[in-house]
């Protein structure tokens, strides 16, 4: 029956093969069942109840791609859309979270509509390819130094220097540096999901150590939704000072959905002649209506996670391969005990390891074209430096336009760029400078 209905034959594929890649996926993108809710808790999200929120969206967005959609990709809440809520929105900006979720179903439901009237790919293909690496590059960076301030390997300074080596000679220092070298040598060695056993090990020592709290049990059922579902405040999002922030988290997903649908489908095979993929409506429907429910469950932008890539190299290329995936983190519903308590010295280094693997595409950016050089290095450096991924990226599509008209190749430039520039300029008239 599952042969029929995902057209295994078709595909070249097994129900074993699509099996070994849906637990392939799971494995390696498992990470966030316990980073998104810790990064969440910053905003005030209750880690509990955020963690079910996780998961279920998760489950919901990958079981349309595999069903609807048929291919074999895993949707999540995304990284860095979490940490832009958290600490920008949040913590800099002083918004409340259920303004925030507020604002994250308004473009859920913009995306939906886009993806339905075929206008979403168009804007995303707009956006030039030098500034979708820096968004992946600057986005790394960003939750590379969360990273390493949450795990303590950097403090914030009091004089002088504004950051500072933390105190790595400190039990739970000594752990997150663990935790990161035991990553790395199990990447290095290719060991699928380096990054969920090592925050295992590493959550086992700090519970034997004391430096963590273990939990009470490993299994129980789920915690209660009850303190976040449907607390978002739509109302509150919809004015002007918001619009920014619904900028920001419409662009981050579109760009980001775009650039993981591409990469995955080309390691797939799945592209045509022309480099593009076909029905990709299909797909981005999945995470715009997965994006709707996360909201109203209490959680972040989700869309398609590019540790996909790994189950399709064990062999997976259906949607039944996603359908397991989304099983396997339903099951997971069960053992949010242990995931709660997993501690920063953990998941920290995930941070970081995650942060070095987004670095990669920032070699494709054109060093030798300063039009192409300039937005793409301020758009990098103002993510980072001003802690704030929506200034960085509206900070791109404001200089792209700009060295384009100087150098006198404003026809390089897509009409959306336009758009995307215009309201880029409207964020930094507008922003709510503190």
């Amino acid at each position: 029956m599952s042969g029929k209905l995902f057209g295994l034959q078709e595909h070249g594929t097994t129900v074993k093969r699509e099996v070994l890649g849906g637990l392939t996926t799971f494995i390696t993108m498992a990470y966030i069942i316990v980073v998104n809710p810790a990064i969440l808790e910053a905003a005030g999200i209750p880690r509990g109840p955020s963690m079910v929120a996780t998961i279920l969206s998760a489950a919901f967005g990958t079981l349309i791609m595999g069903f609807y959609a048929n291919r074999p990709f895993a949707i999540a809440p995304y990284m860095g859309e979490n940490a832009f809520v958290a600490f920008t929105v949040v913590k800099i900006l002083g918004y409340s979270w259920q303004t925030a979720l507020g604002a994250i179903f308004i473009g859920g439901v913009l995306f939906t509509l886009l993806t339905i009237f075929r206008l979403r790919s168009w804007l995303a293909n707009s956006i030039p390819q030098g500034l979708k690496f820096s968004f992946a590059a600057g986005i790394g960076l960003f939750l590379a130094f969360i990273g390493l301030n949450e795990t303590g390997l950097v403090t914030l300074g009091s004089l002088g220097a504004p950051v500072r080596i933390g105190q790595i000679t400190s039990t739970p220092v000594l752990l997150a540096i663990f935790c990161f070298l035991l990553m790395g040598v199990m990447m290095v060695k290719r060991v699928k999901g380096a990054l969920l056993l090592s925050m295992v090990v590493t959550t086992v020592l700090a519970f034997i150590l004391g430096v963590a709290k273990a939990p009470a049990s490993l299994v129980s059922m789920p915690p209660s939704l009850g303190p976040i579902f449907l607390k978002l405040d739509i109302l509150g999002a919809l004015t002007w000072g918001f619009f920014s922030i619904i900028l920001t988290v419409f662009v981050m997903d579109f760009v980001d959905t775009m650039g993981t649908l591409i990469g995955v489908s080309a390691r797939a095979g799945f592209l045509d002649e022309e480099g593009n993929l076909p029905e990709v409506e299909k797909p981005m429907l999945a995470d715009a209506l997965a994006t709707v429910l996360g909201a109203l469950l209490g959680t972040t932008t989700t869309g398609t996670y590019i540790e996909s890539a790994t189950g399709i190299e064990e062999g997976g290329r259906t949607g039944l391969t996603a359908v397991v995936t989304a099983l396997l983190f339903l099951l997971a519903l069960f053992f949010t005990p242990f995931f709660t308590a997993v501690p920063a010295m953990a998941y920290g280094p995930a941070l970081i390891m995650v942060g070095l693997l987004m670095l990669s595409p920032i070699t494709r950016i054109k060093f030798d074209d300063y039009t192409e050089l300039i937005p793409a290095f301020m758009t990098v450096v103002l993510m980072s430096f001003t802690f704030n991924i929506g200034v960085g990226m509206t900070a791109g599509f404001v200089l792209y336009p700009f060295f384009k008209i100087v150098s006198g190749r404003t026809r390089e430039v897509h009409p959306g760029m336009w758009i995307l520039g215009i309201l880029s300029l409207l964020f930094f008239i507008f922003y709510p400078y503190t």
